[in-house]
């Protein structure tokens, strides 16, 4: 009986796994279902700032860790990946990972115009629409603060700007990602 019951426990597992897999794929999972930080319960992945100008980004959890590169730009958005303890795994735009120390880090929502993109320019419009007065002239790579996203458009702010730029033109935010 016990064989058969683990035989049955196995099948079980194997069905609720197809279901699981159907579910992801078809875009039917819920939001209970995106994986959680097992630290801060927060989830994963999900964008961050910066704090100071000076980060290290190390090959591992632990300050014995070598240092793989040091980011000098508070503010720069990065994409928290995994958590331990008080480490977050970040990717930066151009796609390196490391571990930061969590106190480094904000919540504070930024993003990088077009990073990949270098020498373009792009425009932040008065209204969520490319048919009105453009407010201001981004060059690619300027961090902007995120004040709100609708899945389209974000108002963003920075030095001597504020303004709305298509979403799909920020790196710090997913697509048709919504922001109160």
């Amino acid at each position: 009986m016990g064989a058969q019951f683990v035989g049955m426990e196995n099948g079980m597992m194997r069905f609720l796994g197809i279901v699981a897999a159907i579910a992801i794929a078809t875009g039917s999972a819920s939001a209970a279902d995106e994986p959680k930080g097992p630290v801060t319960g927060l989830p994963l992945p999900r964008y961050a700032s910066l704090k100071t100008d000076r980060v290290n980004l190390r090959e591992g959890p632990s300050k014995e860790h070598a240092t793989r590169w040091v980011f000098q730009r508070a503010g720069l958005p990065v994409e928290i990946v995994a958590e331990f303890d008080i480490w977050r795994r970040v990717r930066d735009s151009e796609g390196a990972e490391g571990w930061v120390l969590h106190s480094l880090l904000s919540g504070r929502r930024t993003a990088l115009v077009a990073p990949g993109k270098k020498g373009q320019v792009f425009k932040a419009y008065s209204r969520p629409s490319t048919g009105v007065d453009v407010v201001a002239q981004l060059q690619s790579g300027v961090i902007a603060n995120i004040k709100k996203c609708d899945g389209s458009w974000c108002l963003v702010d920075g030095d001597g700007y504020k303004g709305y730029i298509e979403q799909v033109e920020l790196w710090g935010v997913y697509p048709n990602e919504k922001i109160e």
